[in-house]
C-alpha cells in the first residue's frame, strides 16, 4: 500500500473553489452585495443615480427569479436556499458558474492528481456543484439570522414611529432607511410597493412566505388583522416585538444547549477519517496485512453505515423545535 497524497490535493481544490466563488460574487456585484455594509444595498442603488422603480423592479426580479426557474434539473437543488439567500447572481449564471467552477476543479486534478479522466470528470463536477450550493447554503442560513436578530430592533422602531404620529406606510420607510442590510432592503422593497398601490399587508405576507420566517408571518398578520378590524397598532406592534425577542433569545439558549452536542456529532463522524488518513500518511503500509483478508472490505462497510447512522442520529438528537 503506497502512500497518496491525493484526497488532501482532494481537499484542497474543494476550499478553493469555495473561496473562488465567494470571490466572484464581490467582484461582479461589488461591496454593496456583502450583508457587513453598514448602508444597505438599495439605499446604495439609489445613491449612485438609479430612479426609485429601476431599483425595485431590480430587487423584485432577484428576490423571485429563484423560485420561478426550479424547475430546471440541477437547479431545483439549491432554488428555495438561493431565494433565501436573496443570491443576485440569476438561475442561468449560478449553473454557468457552476460548471465553470467545475472546469476549473478539473484542471486542478489534472495538474495535481494522477486520477482516472472519468474519475476526474466525475469528482469535479461533483465539486462544482457541491461548492455552489454550500456556498448558497451558508449565505442563506447568515442572511435568516441576521434578519432574525434584526426584526425585533425594526419593529420596535416602527413602534416609536407609530407613536410619535407617523402613520405604517412612514414606519416602514423610517425602518429602511434606519436599518442595514439584510433587513433594510427588504423593508424598503415593501415601502416602494406601498407607494406603488400594493397593500402593505399583502406585502408583508409575501416577504413571510418568500423567506419562510415564522416571525415575520406573526408581523403580517398583526398588521393585516389591524387593517380589517382597527385597533393600537402601536400596541400590537410593541407586544409583537417583545414575543419576537423572546423567541430570539429562546433559540440563542437552545442553540448554546445543543453546541457541544452539535460539536460531538461533527468530531464522532470526522475523527474516524482523519485518522484514517493520518495512518495512511504516517504508515503508509499500515493496512497491507489485513487488506488481503475476507473481512475486511466488509468491516469497512460496517464503519462506513455506522459514521452514516452516527450523523443522523446525532442531528436527531439536536434538532429540538421551538
Amino acid at each position: 500500500m503506497t502512500l497518496s497524497a491525493e484526497p488532501i490535493i482532494y481537499g484542497l481544490i474543494f476550499v478553493a473553489v469555495l473561496v473562488l466563488v465567494e470571490g466572484i460574487y464581490l467582484t461582479v456585484f461589488g461591496k454593496s452585495i456583502s450583508l457587513n455594509s453598514r448602508v444597505n444595498r438599495r439605499l446604495d442603488m439609489l445613491e449612485k443615480g438609479d430612479s426609485r422603480d429601476k431599483v425595485l423592479e431590480q430587487l423584485r426580479k432577484e428576490m423571485s427569479q429563484h423560485m420561478q426557474s426550479q424547475q430546471i434539473p440541477i437547479y431545483s437543488l439549491l432554488a428555495t436556499k438561493a431565494q433565501k439567500a436573496n443570491i443576485a447572481f440569476s438561475p442561468s449564471q449560478l449553473i454557468m458558474l457552476m460548471f465553470g467552477l467545475a472546469g476549473v476543479a478539473f484542471v486542478g486534478l489534472t495538474a495535481a492528481t494522477g486520477a482516472s479522466l472519468p474519475i476526474r470528470a466525475v469528482v469535479s463536477v461533483v465539486m462544482g456543484v457541491a461548492g455552489v450550493y454550500l456556498w448558497v447554503n451558508n449565505k442563506a442560513k447568515k442572511r435568516m439570522s441576521m434578519i432574525e436578530e434584526q426584526l425585533p430592533d425594526a419593529v420596535e422602531l416602527m413602534v416609536r414611529s407609530l407613536r410619535v404620529g407617523h402613520p405604517f406606510s412612514s414606519a416602514v420607510s423610517i425602518v429602511s432607511n434606519e436599518v442595514p442590510d439584510p433587513l433594510g432592503t427588504e423593508m424598503g422593497v415593501i415601502a416602494d410597493e406601498a407607494a406603488y398601490g400594493r397593500d402593505m399587508g399583502e406585502s408583508l405576507k409575501a416577504m413571510a412566505e418568500r423567506m419562510d420566517m415564522q416571525d415575520m408571518r406573526f408581523l403580517a398578520v398583526a398588521v393585516t388583522i389591524q387593517q380589517t378590524s382597527g385597533g393600537n397598532l402601536a400596541e400590537i406592534l410593541d407586544g409583537l416585538a417583545k414575543v419576537i425577542r423572546a423567541r430570539f433569545r429562546l433559540f440563542r439558549r437552545v442553540k448554546a444547549i445543543t453546541a457541544e452536542a452539535k460539536w460531538s456529532g461533527m468530531f464522532l463522524s470526522m475523527f474516524p477519517i482523519l485518522c484514517l488518513v493520518g495512518i495512511n500518511v504516517l504508515q503508509p503500509n499500515y493496512y497491507d496485512e489485513v487488506m488481503e483478508t475476507a473481512a475486511f472490505i466488509p468491516a469497512c462497510l460496517v464503519v462506513a453505515g455506522f459514521l452514516v447512522a452516527n450523523i443522523f442520529v446525532m442531528r436527531r438528537l439536536v434538532d429540538i423545535q421551538v
